[in-house]
């Protein structure tokens, strides 16, 4: 097939990802050209995805706010966002696709689409008004989110969305290096990904805390005093940094719509340690892969990081295998974006 893949204009694509949709819009995209498919890859200049043909348009003057807070005020209106939009839905016009797999969680993405054979993959719940109404009139058929918690929180909002397409990891080999008693919080750090929590619960029984990751939200201040910080660093290092962690901590603060991060150190071998919210039900093989606790219980989730260090790592990594692999989600793909492509 020739699929254009689309992805928000909002943050270029980058060997250290902003989040788990960039990264699963990257490795689908070169999963794709892998199997055989012609793939573009439409995102903002000064993305970087070897292997894959981009197209780019310049980043949009008010990237930074429209970016989602979740829990925070609603982006306003953006029109650079929504020209850079236009410009990429123009160049996959002129050109000759089949299918466009569309990932962006802007209004114009979903417009600008609307005569077109599309994909839209809802990578996070109905969190902007503007944005679940545009989509609440595009047909079903058109619509996929990551988790059936996801599909739960569209549905409640009145949406019909047709199915659930998991996103996957690559199963990578795993680096044979000695486990260090830390615990590591990954990700972007913005309040509903509740480091403060994670911090507090790794430090409740005596294990230091890592921090990696980039801060989203300017407004957010966060004390990371007494914990290392490793900053925002590419895909393979954190896969090297989780499977030299004892476990990595998820006090998601919200309902997590899929939990990439979660996803990732399982494949490394890594237990997770996480609030029982959201998908981390189904991201998580609870007493095998990790342990859950009850949302927003400090006490109990530092119960859940102890027992996360009495599990075998080689269990870890083979659930992960079998339920979160980046082969499966593409098997997916394909098959859905070959119906929506008719």
């Amino acid at each position: 097939m020739r699929i254009a893949v689309v992805a928000s204009p909002v943050t270029p694509l980058r060997p250290a990802q902003l989040g788990g949709a960039q990264a699963f819009v990257c490795d689908l995209a070169l999963g794709l050209v892998r199997r055989g498919h012609e793939v573009t890859l439409h995102c903002a200049e000064t993305s970087e995805l070897e292997g894959v043909r981009l197209v780019t348009v310049p980043a949009p003057d008010d990237a930074a706010a429209a970016l989602v807070m979740p829990g925070g005020h609603e982006p306003p209106p953006a029109p650079g966002v929504a020209r850079a939009l236009a410009a990429m839905f123009d160049s996959i016009a002129a050109s000759s696709v089949d299918v466009i797999s569309q990932h962006a969680f802007d209004v114009p993405a979903f417009e600008l689409a609307r005569d077109m054979p599309v994909l839209h993959t809802l990578h996070l719940p109905p969190i902007v008004a503007s944005v679940a109404r545009v989509v609440g009139a595009v047909s079903p058929s058109r619509l996929a989110t990551v988790s059936a918690s996801c599909l739960a929180e569209w549905h409640a909002a009145g949406v019909d969305v047709g199915q659930v397409l998991p996103n996957g990891v690559p199963a990578a080999p795993v680096p044979e290096l000695p486990v260090d008693r830390w615990a590591l919080v990954a990700g972007r750090l913005s309040p509903e990904k509740g480091v403060e929590h994670a911090i507090a619960a790794a430090r409740s029984i005596g294990l230091p805390v890592r921090v990696a990751g980039a801060h989203y939200d300017p407004a957010y201040e966060l004390d990371l005093s007494g914990t290392e910080v490793v900053g925002s660093v590419p895909r393979d290092q954190l896969r090297s940094l989780m499977s030299r962690s004892a476990v990595t901590v998820c006090a998601v603060r919200w309902e997590e719509p899929f939990g990439m991060v979660a996803a990732e150190a399982q494949m490394a071998g890594c237990p997770v340690a996480a609030y029982r919210r959201g998908a981390m039900a189904e991201v998580v093989q609870d007493g095998l892969s990790g342990r859950l606790a009850e949302p927003d219980d400090v006490a109990a989730l530092g119960r859940a990081i102890g027992q996360c260090l009495e599990l075998d790592r080689a269990a870890v990594r083979a659930s992960a295998v079998r339920r979160l692999g980046l082969d499966a989600a593409l098997d997916r793909y394909e098959a859905a974006l070959l119906r929506a492509s008719r």
